[in-house]
């Protein structure tokens, strides 16, 4: 005869009394979890309890990899329209491209709605239903779970396609991958740069600034170029070009400050502003060459975010005060 133990669901709130005190900070120190759930593998928070008009979001988080912003609400009773209506509330106030109702329970009629959403909004924007639950073998430690309720059509597909692709890289992509993984772990252990963990088979990576639409980058270009970067997205930064002439006004400053030239590309018709520092190399560099190469990025990524941050922020400051007295 086999010895099983019992498998069984305690009440979350046996282990997380409150929900704004205890589930969403923990929640925020073991975001990863989350992110395995949906598929995201650099999954970071950018900000807890945070403001939209009279409201307080649980959670505003960003993919690193991709720069999308990820809203999540959190409930551990089961969902009700008051949590809907702020969900809704919070997703438009950020302008979210994902969006997360963690739940102890789903009802149907809430299942309904996020499905409604899922199919007749833009594929831009995806909305996620979860159920977390509490699982304990036995007298053992319970086990947090989170089990997906409601997903986009297509984003089962797309998973199934990132992990084959995953199976199926090309050399190419998986020196793509090693020379990233060592260059996040470079920034994240000896620097605190990045909570990133995953290096990606493609020949860039952008890390989360904190701010929404901004991000710092590392990037392999054509004809043996690469670069590090600044990238103001506009999907998610409604001031880019505001932004980027207000840092240009700065630029004599800024270089002086940053110690060598920088390139400033204002990209009126693209999504994308971006302000960088360039070199040769290619990665089918050697060992060696890459090393040193790898070197010079971090340099130039710690450089950038400590020249750039508080010349951001105290920007976006002043956009954001120009614009409440113009509505004045």
């Amino acid at each position: 005869m086999y010895d099983f133990g019992e498998l069984k669901t305690i009440p979350l709130r046996e282990k997380w009394k409150h929900e704004a005190h205890n589930f969403t900070p923990w929640l925020e120190k073991n975001i990863q979890k989350l992110g395995d759930v949906l598929g995201l593998e650099d999954l970071v928070v950018t900000r807890r309890e945070a403001p939209v008009e009279n409201y307080s979001l649980d959670l505003l988080a960003e993919d690193a990899n991709s720069t999308k912003t990820v809203v999540i609400e959190n409930q551990l009773d089961e969902t009700d329209h008051d949590h809907l209506g702020k969900l809704l509330t919070y997703a438009a106030g950020y302008d979210a491209s994902i969006v997360v109702w963690i739940s102890a329970e789903i009802t149907e009629a809430h299942r309904q709605a996020l499905e409604w959403l899922n199919q007749r909004t833009d594929t831009e924007t995806q909305f996620f239903a979860i159920v977390v639950e509490l699982l304990q073998i036995d007298d053992s430690k319970p086990s947090p779970n989170f089990k997906l309720i409601v997903f986009p059509n297509e984003w089962q597909k797309a998973q199934s396609q990132k992990r084959k692709s995953a199976r199926d890289a090309s050399p190419r992509n998986q020196k793509y991958k090693d020379y990233f993984q060592g260059l996040i772990d470079e920034l994240r252990e000896n620097h605190r740069f990045t909570k990133a963990k995953v290096g990606q088979g493609q020949n860039w990576y952008n890390f989360s600034s904190g701010v929404t639409g901004i991000s710092y980058g590392a990037q392999f270009q054509r004809e043996n170029k690469l670069r590090t970067y600044v990238s103001i997205y506009q999907k998610h930064c409604e001031y880019r070009l505001e932004l980027f002439d207000a840092l240009e006004n700065q630029k004599e400053d800024i270089t002086q400050k940053f110690g060598s030239d920088l390139e400033w590309q204002r990209n009126v018709d693209k999504q994308e502003t971006l302000i960088f520092v360039s070199r040769d190399g290619s990665i089918e560099s050697s060992d060696e060459e890459l090393e040193e190469i790898r070197e010079w990025q971090v340099t130039n990524l710690l450089k950038l975010k400590e020249v750039f941050q508080p010349e951001i922020e105290r920007a976006l400051e002043t956009l954001d005060s120009n614009e409440q007295e113009d509505a004045l």
